[in-house]
């Protein structure tokens, strides 16, 4: 959190940031010095979204920057300024177009990330000047969105299952938290049979991670996320150009992690349970096999029509648990599939729902923060694509069409009839450095869920 501090500390010797467009910008300039106005004529700046000009006084002293935003998108207005600006304290001037001026402190927080895990820094970021109750309610979003992306980007070598365990027992050491697992062949003694298919081919054992915290008179919440720390495809093994990138399949369970460290955080009134199946989807003599059949925890067989559909089975046994656990919601957080990619590009979690309602609460709780999802459908005819000849139903089928919206109807299986649920397909990736969205890493729907799991349950 050193890109943002408390205003109260930091103001007195900061420099002021002011935000301009098109339409005010002949307004801003009335405001500067004649130096000042003859510089940004000099520079060419005329508050195009995204540039930037540094205005001195008489003496050569830097002391004020011109910012040309799109007041519609508060959120990326100050983003690329923390790694661009001069290191030094800034603070937001009243003068600016900006009407939400913590959307954008959020935006520049999110702009100074850096992955330093192995390598050093270029630069530290500048600093923006905040007041104390801005800095309290963005610093948790800000730390769980690094920490999402810190986990994703971390290669499997040093992020698999054992890791993403470490993980979620610092999280129960920091919040109180009981945390336990099952471990190798423990799955099968426990009754989580397709969570050990999938990874058991590894030589890291696969686990199921749970970690519980709350009162006992409040409700009940799960939080699951598919925790897949590399994913070669199995014996139906991916290309060298989709395997890449595969160390990013956990970046369902870095969400969950995450959204779970801002309910307790928040102290929301809610009995919460977190699940994350851990493996590595591997390939060695004893790994799962097409055409076999899997009898999962719910009772339902599976044919397995194909091994790199594996972060559905890994869930299906993490789902039907949940649902043991008689919740009053249960959210699910996957990279699931790349149909969803498809249909929506690389920004848009596809959202699934049960329940209508709910679908356009957390539908408007991302708008509201600047976090959009896009709802698909659960279209039950599309269930005929999962029929097996020989099992209740294939984990996938010989059809291309409708990809993510298969997975999420396998899923539903494992769901009871009336038990709301969500289902969050998240890329969890940014393919390119955008202001705000560095490459690599990233969260997306995760203030979304959070917001709506505060007006659920904090009204």
């Amino acid at each position: 959190m050193s890109a943002l501090i408390e205003r109260q500390s930091g103001a007195r010797h900061s420099i002021a940031i002011e935000t301009t467009d098109a339409a005010h910008f002949a307004a801003t300039r009335r405001r500067l010095s004649a130096a000042q106005r003859r510089w940004l004529s000099d520079s060419g700046f005329v508050a195009a979204p995204g540039s930037f000009a540094l205005l001195s006084d008489p003496a050569g002293k830097l002391v004020r920057v011109l910012v040309g935003v799109d007041p519609c998108d508060p959120l990326s207005a100050l983003a690329a300024l923390p790694c661009s600006l001069p290191e030094a304290n800034y603070h937001l001037a009243a003068e600016g177009v900006l009407t939400d001026p913590t959307q954008a402190a959020l935006g520049w927080a999110l702009g100074a990330y850096q992955f330093t895990r192995y390598r050093q820094p270029k630069r530290a970021p500048a600093r923006l000047a905040i007041g104390a109750a801005e800095l309290q309610q963005l610093a948790p979003l800000v730390e769980a969105t690094h920490q999402v992306r810190d986990l994703v980007n971390t290669p499997t070598e040093d992020m698999g299952p054992k890791q993403l365990a470490d993980a979620m027992k610092q999280l129960g050491k920091t919040h109180k938290a009981k945390v336990r697992e099952w471990v190798g062949d423990e799955l099968l003694k426990a009754n989580f049979p397709t969570i050990h298919a999938v990874g058991r081919a590894s030589h890291r054992a696969p686990r199921l991670i749970e970690l519980n915290w709350g009162k006992a008179g409040d409700p009940k919440l799960v939080v699951i996320g598919k925790g897949v720390c590399f994913d070669t495809g199995g014996l139906d093994l991916k290309s060298s150009d989709g395997m890449r990138w595969m160390k990013k399949d956990m970046g369902g369970a870095a969400h969950a992690i995450a959204l779970a460290a801002l309910i307790m955080q928040a102290k929301l009134p809610v009995r919460l349970t977190l699940l994350i199946p851990a493996v590595e989807n591997a390939v060695a003599g004893n790994a799962m096999r097409p055409g076999e059949v899997i009898t999962t925890r719910a009772g339902h067989t599976v044919e397995i029509d194909n091994t790199d559909a594996e972060g559905r089975l890994v869930l299906c046994d993490a789902l039907a648990y949940a649902a043991e656990q008689q919740p009053q919601l249960i959210v699910d957080f996957a990279t699931l599939t790349g149909a969803a990619r498809v249909a929506l590009g690389p920004d848009l979690p596809a959202l699934f729902a049960n329940d209508d309602a709910i679908a356009a609460a957390v539908l408007a709780a991302g708008r509201t923060v600047n976090d959009p999802l896009w709802q698909l459908p659960l279209w039950r005819p599309y269930r005929r694509m999962l029929d097996s000849y020989l099992a209740d139903f294939a984990n996938a089928g010989a059809s291309r069409h409708a990809g993510a919206i298969t997975a999420a109807l396998y899923l539903e299986r494992f769901v009871p009839d009336g038990m709301p649920w969500l289902h969050l397909d998240t890329y969890a990736w940014n393919d390119a450095d955008r202001p705000g969205r560095p490459r690599g890493g990233e969260a997306m729907g995760l203030r979304a869920l959070f917001a709506f799991l505060q007006q659920r349950y904090r009204g």
